[in-house]
């Protein structure tokens, strides 16, 4: 009986381990997925200002009427 109580207390007590270390990961992760999607909207943003520069270059252009 003592040693079925040692072994559940082993288990319960690598359960708890896993269970902090999945929550640290959780964590970073959710960090990791805040900075890509800030970096997403900052890339998004700059290649829409791309884009606005472009037209407005090309539209710039004279026609060419051969």
């Amino acid at each position: 009986m003592d040693s079925e109580l040692k072994s559940l207390e082993r288990k319960i007590s690598q359960f708890i381990e896993l269970a902090q270390r999945l929550r640290v990961n959780n964590e970073q992760l959710r960090q990791e997925l805040a900075s890509a999607r800030n970096d997403n909207k900052h890339l998004t943003e700059k290649i829409s200002s791309a884009t606005d520069r472009l037209e407005s270059l090309l539209n710039q252009l004279p026609e060419n009427d051969a």
